[in-house]
Formats: structure tokens, C-alpha cells, sequence
């Protein structure tokens, strides 16, 4: 029987707009298909030993927040952190937890903050808020019939650049995405995928929460080929008639 250990980082600050529901919607989706799940919450001054995981989650907070994690990571866990993410582990970050994941954010007024600078892209802060609900789409996500669309809430004022090393987790059909000028939303470096999309993400998104678990299962288990399948018929409901909804 295959075993997931999640670790669900800084729950108790970065928890915002549901994103503790991406948590719930992969554990459910394993217990699904049999799968056992290990969920570790780890916060503030507790040690962060990435090998003891498969699935690293990353939520989003509002500035106090962000400021009282950023602390924390840059003194404890930066190291560590950065070491996971080099060596493939599977990483999903929600907004703050994506931003902080870069090197730096800037505000208009050219005050900089150092960020973990674990992959290439970077911030800048502005007075524009995109906010709203959001679509795109994502090529790895198109096979079987699906047509990749992803569907998602984001409410920021950072604008998020991507380095050259980095690709866009997703064109952005409808919303703002990473920053409202390049159509680019999320960003995937090895196996992190980062995204501004709140809602929460995964549940009315089966496909990329599945995308995931496997990509876990594949560096966890050299035998695993592929999960059997569930009946997704209210996920993807759900997905559709928001698309409906937004496209028209």
C-alpha cells in the first residue's frame, strides 16, 4: 500500500481564504484510492526536516503574517527549504507562501525585502489590486479529454516576475495572474508549483491536485505508474460552471 506524508507549513498564520482546503482535498483523494496520509503541521520554531515528507504546502497570509513566517524561514528553515526544493520535492505555494519562495519584494517607494531567494522570480509591490476570480490554463493538465482549465480566486497587489529558469504555472484566460501585463499565472521550478490562486485551489481542481500526488508517489516509489481514477463528477461541476460563469 502506497503512504503520503504531507507537511503543512505555518498553518496557524498562513491559512487565508481556505487554503488549509488543498490540504484536505489531497488527503481525500488519497483516502479515496487507499492511500494512507501522514499531515505535520509545522509552524513557528518547530524543526522542518523535508525528508520527512513527500508534499510540502505553503499557504497564503496577509503582511503581519508574512512578516512574522519570514523571520522564521530566513533563521530555521531557509537552508533546509532551499535543499528540498533542489532535491525534487513536491511543493505547492498559495500566494504569500509563493511570493516568499522568490528573492526579494519591492515596494514603489524602492524599500526591498530579502526573501528566500529558492527560485528565480521576484516581486514587486503596487498600489493596483487584482483581485477577483481567475482562470487558465495549463498545457501539462491537457490529456484525456481535459482542456487544462484552471479555475481560482486571487486578491494581491504584489506583481510577480519570473526569471528565466522558471516557467508560468498557466496562461491566464480570465483574471490577472502573476502581475496583469504578461498573462502569466503560477509558477513551476522542478517540482514546486506555485500559484495566487485561493478558493481553495485543488478541490474544484481535481486534475492538478491528482498531478501532485503522483508526481509524490513517482519520486517516493520507483514502481508506481499511475492512480486509478475516481468519479470527479461534482469537481468537475463545480470547475465548469464557474468557467461558464466568468467566459460567458
Amino acid at each position: 500500500m502506497y503512504e503520503i506524508s504531507i507537511c503543512h507549513l505555518y498553518p496557524d498564520l498562513l491559512n487565508l481564504y481556505g487554503d488549509r482546503g488543498n490540504i484536505i482535498a489531497l488527503k481525500k483523494r488519497c483516502e479515496w484510492r487507499g492511500i494512507n496520509v501522514n499531515i505535520s503541521d509545522v509552524s513557528v520554531g518547530d524543526k522542518f526536516d523535508s525528508e520527512l515528507y513527500d508534499i510540502v504546502f505553503l499557504g497564503g497570509g496577509q503582511n503581519y503574517e508574512q512578516e512574522i513566517v519570514l523571520k522564521d524561514l530566513m533563521d530555521q528553515k531557509k537552508a533546509e527549504t532551499k535543499n528540498a526544493i533542489e532535491s525534487d520535492k513536491v511543493f505547492l505555494a498559495i500566494c504569500g507562501g509563493f511570493q516568499l519562495l522568490g528573492s526579494h519584494l519591492k515596494t514603489p517607494e524602492g524599500k526591498e525585502t530579502q526573501f528566500l531567494d529558492a527560485i528565480d522570480f521576484w516581486t514587486l509591490d503596487s498600489k493596483e489590486r487584482m483581485f477577483g476570480n481567475l482562470v487558465f490554463e495549463c498545457d501539462f493538465l491537457k490529456k484525456d479529454e481535459f482542456d487544462g482549465r484552471v479555475v481560482g480566486f486571487e486578491n494581491h497587489s504584489g506583481k510577480t516576475y519570473l526569471g528565466t529558469n522558471v516557467k508560468p504555472l498557466g496562461t491566464v484566460i480570465k483574471g490577472y495572474g502573476n502581475n496583469g501585463e504578461d498573462g502569466s499565472e503560477g509558477a513551476i521550478y522542478k517540482n514546486v508549483y506555485c500559484s495566487y490562486s485561493h478558493g481553495s485551489l485543488l478541490p474544484r481542481n481535481p486534475k492538478l491536485a491528482d498531478h501532485l500526488i503522483s508526481l509524490s508517489l513517482k519520486q517516493k516509489y520507483s514502481y508506481f505508474v499511475s492512480l486509478s481514477c475516481l468519479n470527479d463528477h461534482l469537481e468537475v461541476l463545480a470547475n465548469q460552471s464557474m468557467i461558464n460563469k466568468l467566459m460567458g
